[in-house]
């Protein structure tokens, strides 16, 4: 059975994407209840988010997820981890608010009356009920990203997994994701480029080119990515061609 206690675990994990090293042996126990994962672009810090998700497995070691393997027991990652991405167009699938939120639940077992119903009831808990039947391409980013928030939240996980949640969002929108994310109760692994979304962390790990270069908490993680990204970006580098 899965024990929430233990937390996310993994040993010794490697992955290679098209030829190439992504993630080079990992070693991490998190079991704080906000963990940040910070890191530019390419750093292996999605793949890392979609390795502790299950959706990918890696090539070498072992990922477990309160004890379970989530590639391998996907029913037991179903009911243990949500997953929020960057982009909410790659998470929607359904045309219309109501049938997006049931399709998790049903997913998990309910019937599909129930789930529309449980659909219906959060919506109107949110002081959305009129969203219910609308078509999903009617709403803005803001309000199709705080959809897929609400359709994980439905699902009850315990840990949630946040790709650069803020991102692309204008700052009201932003100013309101982050309050609500900041009161769940559930873990919460937070990736992103962005220092300042992770300052109220519990604990920050820093990624770069796959590998966890440091980690502890942001005030003394944060500063230190802070200076070497402002030294990067002093060196005008950017000029040779990719391989």
């Amino acid at each position: 059975m899965p024990d929430p206690s233990l937390g996310i675990e993994i040993a010794s994990a490697s992955l290679r994407l098209g030829g190439r090293p992504v993630l080079e042996r990992i070693d991490l126990s998190l079991t704080e209840r906000r963990i940040g994962i910070l890191g530019r672009n390419g750093s292996g810090k999605t793949t890392l988010l979609r390795l502790i998700a299950g959706l990918i497995a890696p090539d070498t070691g072992t990922v477990r997820v309160e004890g379970f393997d989530p590639f391998a027991d996907r029913r037991a990652a179903v009911a243990a981890l949500g997953i929020l991405f960057q982009n909410p167009d790659h998470q929607i699938l359904f045309p219309t608010v109501e049938e997006e939120l049931a399709f998790g639940l049903a997913q998990q077992g309910l019937r599909q009356s129930e789930a529309l119903a449980r659909a219906h009831a959060a919506l109107a808990a949110e002081g959305r009920a009129h969203w219910a039947g609308v078509p999903v391409t009617s709403l803005s980013q803001g309000q199709r990203h705080y959809l897929c928030l609400l359709s994980v939240l439905l699902m009850a996980p315990r840990t949630i997994l946040l790709d650069e949640p803020l991102a692309g969002l204008d700052l009201p929108t932003q100013a309101r994701l982050a309050r609500r994310f900041a009161a769940l109760p559930q873990r919460l692994v937070t990736i992103t480029h962005d220092p300042a979304v992770l300052r109220d962390a519990d604990r920050v790990l820093w990624l770069e080119a796959g590998r966890v270069v440091a980690d502890g908490p942001p005030a003394e993680v944060i500063p230190a990515f802070t200076a070497e990204m402002a030294r990067i970006g002093a060196e005008d580098a950017d000029a040779d061609l990719a391989g």
